[in-house]
């Protein structure tokens, strides 16, 4: 018997469909890069102050034309007042003291010397409304929070290609429409489906090509590919933002190249792992044949045998297990119990420290726009670095290391004096790449922990996990050793059924529940060893019975 990478090895490295699968789903990719982020120049707030009743039109560029001091009220040095204005013109021989204000009765004037429009000028998202355009991007968040709940469930019991394209649809459609939404509650609500769509497009394309390619390629497509291809989208924002300053515009333009993914239904295979796993051997052997032809491999003969015997039934536990499987099997056993909490509450504390920094680096000192390009270059660096690690270290070493290193140089940040921009802009820099480099790393170590039959739904749980929990975001640099406790998965087959996962383990001993300490002691049967190792799909018997070399 032999595992599907077995099966398949006979495809080869880098063939022809490796290659068009690969470059497929990673472009697939790029809209997710700046679909989330993109509400950093969306939501952005303007310079602004109350529409005056004299003049209706005059902002803060106009002042050496009009004096607003004796209009507004200061609120600091050199700092008017957003939010309230005199009821009356200020005369020589009073002061503000002595005059009273009033609230921005006429609306706000905004400036247009960085945006011609932002959703806040659009809806008025100030003052008393100014925790709606933050609250703008809690709702993506907790839109994708929703979708990794979801998506992963359905994309294990009906497939991975209808979720990537049913995602892509909801994203793309969804995006449309608010482009012209004509109010701020509309475009809110929209908000939330198109998080949903963005995150089930993007575990359901990382993990199809984890399944689809071999051990080869796949370290290769979850660095260089997704992650890779999703920085590429990152890059793509600031140079639109750029060169568009209307935010309906911007938002058009981003939209507009998703229509060319419409091809792919027909070029994107379903997963062959994931066939097999649903007993649909037939399909993934038609697949897996068209690959081979795709590679010049003509003659191919059987490659999935499945055997439907009494024997075969008690003996391998995927058979037994015909009934559809559901997020309770993600804490079924003690291993895979152990795995989903470590996971997610290391995917919580990545997110964090990713994100804060992401979304928070225009807002660093100097060109918002130059920062945010800045950022995306920095995250093809962290990716390349990524990439390396994934084929020469072990994952928990690498996924610690790397997220520790982020956090303990964002707390050295805080230390730093105001006044030392290009210092803070550098190690936030570094911070954030040793971070993005961990977040690249925890999907490739997720994917291999989590079996066939419960994968979409294990990585889903986890990105959830990443949405939530901005409480105890201050902590994040301790709570990335939790890594170090999870299985080492480098080298190693993925597993496929719930039995096949691999027991919670530190460095020097096992850090499981009791029972499971107990029986790693014990010497497995033949028929236990058969039972660890067995698959719904085996090689043909001419092959089965060559004798060894």
């Amino acid at each position: 018997m032999q595992d599907y990478d077995e099966a398949t090895a006979f495809l080869g490295k880098w063939g022809h469909y490796q290659i068009t699968i690969f470059f497929l789903l990673s472009i697939g990719i790029i809209p997710n890069g700046y679909v989330g982020l993109s509400m950093v120049f969306l939501a952005d707030t303007p310079k602004h102050h109350c529409r005056l009743s004299n003049s209706s039109n005059v902002t803060l560029e106009e002042s050496s034309f009009t004096n607003l001091s004796l209009l507004l009220p200061m609120v600091d040095e050199k700092v008017y007042s957003k939010c309230s204005r005199f009821k009356t013109q200020l005369q020589d021989g009073f002061n503000e003291t002595t005059l009273e204000t009033e609230p921005c009765l006429d609306g706000w004037v905004y400036s247009k010397d960085r945006y011609l429009s932002t959703i806040v000028s659009e809806w008025d998202l100030v003052c008393d409304n100014n925790w709606k355009g933050p609250f703008t991007m809690s709702v993506t968040f907790l839109g994708m929070t929703s979708g990794a709940f979801i998506s992963g469930h359905v994309s294990d019991r009906y497939g991975r290609k209808i979720v990537l394209f049913g995602a892509m649809i909801i994203q793309t459609v969804l995006s449309f429409i608010q482009v012209v939404s004509w109010s701020w509650e509309v475009f809110c609500i929209l908000c939330f489906f198109i998080g949903f769509g963005d995150i089930s497009n993007y575990v359901a394309a990382f993990v199809l090509g984890t399944e689809l390619l071999g051990k080869a390629e796949r370290t290769a497509y979850s660095t260089l590919g997704v992650c890779m291809f999703y920085a590429v989208g990152y890059i793509i924002l600031p140079v639109f933002a750029y060169y568009i300053r209307d935010w309906r515009m911007l938002l058009l333009a981003l939209t507009l190249p998703e229509i060319l993914y419409i091809p792919f239904w027909w070029l994107i295979p379903e997963s062959p792992r994931w066939l097999i796993a649903q007993g649909r051997v037939t399909e993934a052997e038609k697949i897996v044949q068209g690959f081979a032809k795709k590679n010049g491999i003509t003659h191919v003969g059987v490659i999935f045998q499945q055997i439907d015997t009494r024997e075969y039934t008690l003996l391998n536990p995927s058979a037994r297990e015909n009934h559809p499987h559901n997020f309770l099997d993600l804490v079924r056993t003690a291993n895979i119990r152990n795995i989903t909490i470590l996971s997610f509450l290391v995917w919580m504390t990545t997110s964090i420290g990713y994100f804060v920094l992401t979304l928070g680096t225009p807002n660093m000192h100097g060109d918002p726009y130059l920062n945010c390009f800045i950022s995306a270059i920095s995250e093809i660096v962290a990716y390349t670095a990524a990439w390396w690690m994934v084929n020469h270290a072990p994952r928990r070493l690498a996924t610690a290391s790397m997220l520790i290193l982020g956090g303990v140089i964002l707390l050295f940040i805080q230390f730093i004096p105001p006044s030392l921009h290009v210092l803070t802009t550098v190690l936030v820099m570094i911070g954030k790449a040793g971070i993005t480099i961990s977040f690249a790393i925890v999907y490739v170590f997720s994917a291999e922990l989590y079996p066939t039959v419960v994968r979409n739904m294990g990585i889903g749980i986890c990105s959830m996990g990443s949405r939530v929990g901005s409480i105890i975001s201050p902590y994040f640099v301790y709570l990335g050793s939790f890594c170090l406790l999870l299985p080492e998965t480098r080298d190693q087959p993925l597993p496929e059924n719930v039995q096949q996962v691999q027991p919670v383990t530190c460095s020097c001993c096992p850090v499981g529940f009791h029972h499971s300490a107990a029986n790693s002691t014990k010497t497995p049967t033949p028929q236990e060893v058969q039972v660890q190792n067995n698959s719904v799909y085996f090689l043909p018997d001419s092959q089965l019975d060559q004798p060894m070399e």
